[in-house]
């Protein structure tokens, strides 16, 4: 991914890791309902929810302009 994307490559790129980011929530789910889950795999998911986060809440902060207070 280059450094700098345009505004509609930065929307595909929100929409996909929104997209991702609503999976997990739902694979996370499953394995929390499940009984003897896999807590590593389970550490895993939760661990890639917060990584997307992370990223969706850098590129959201890149759609909005400066605002010089």
């Amino acid at each position: 991914m280059g450094a700098w994307m345009t505004t509609d490559e930065t929307n595909a790129r929100l929409t996909m890791l929104r997209v991702e980011h609503r999976d997990l929530d739902m694979a996370i789910a499953v394995l929390l309902d499940t009984p003897r889950g896999d807590q590593l795999q389970l550490a895993r998911l939760k661990k890639r929810k917060l990584r997307l986060r992370d990223e969706i809440a850098m590129l959201e902060g890149q759609l909005i302009p400066d605002i010089i207070a």
